[in-house]
Parts: C-alpha cells; structure tokens; sequence
C-alpha cells in the first residue's frame, strides 16, 4: 500500500507547478532515499555545482528507513498540492 501511494505522488509530482530549488533538491533526496537507500560514492567535482548540491542534498538523509523516506515524500507532495490549489 504505501509502495503504490509513493509511486501515485511521484506521478502526482510531475504535474507540479514550478518549486523553488530546495523544494526540488528536498522531493529528490526523498526520491532516492526511498528506492535507492543510502548515497554512495564520492561527492561530485567541486564545479560540478548541481550534482554536489544533490548528493549533498541526499547525503543528510543517511540512515533514513525506505518507509520513512516514502511517507514523508507522499506528505511533502500532498503539501504542495494544497498549496497549488
């Protein structure tokens, strides 16, 4: 259930008006924490400015269960919505 309700809000997300950086640097840390799990790698090149910022982003997310991730990616996609209405 909360699978099919993750992957509903991911469709829902694209149909979003436009959000400011850290809204979409929030939606996709919570994306990949929740299918992907903890960041791996190193951290991108210093000028490769919107990957560091990325990785960053996901990177404070470690530790974070995949459930817990996709709740609060359903939440925040859900507060967008109402706010768009």
């Amino acid at each position: 259930m909360l699978q099919q309700e993750f992957n509903d809000a991911a469709e829902r997300s694209k149909k979003l008006p436009e959000q400011s950086n850290d809204i979409l640097l929030t939606l996709y840390s919570l994306y990949k924490q929740a299918t992907a799990g903890d960041v791996a790698g190193p951290r991108p090149a210093m000028f490769d400015f919107r990957g560091r910022a990325k990785f960053d982003a996901w990177e404070k997310l470690r530790g974070m269960t995949h459930d817990e991730a996709m709740t609060q990616y359903i939440a925040l996609v859900r507060k967008l919505e109402s706010e768009a209405q």
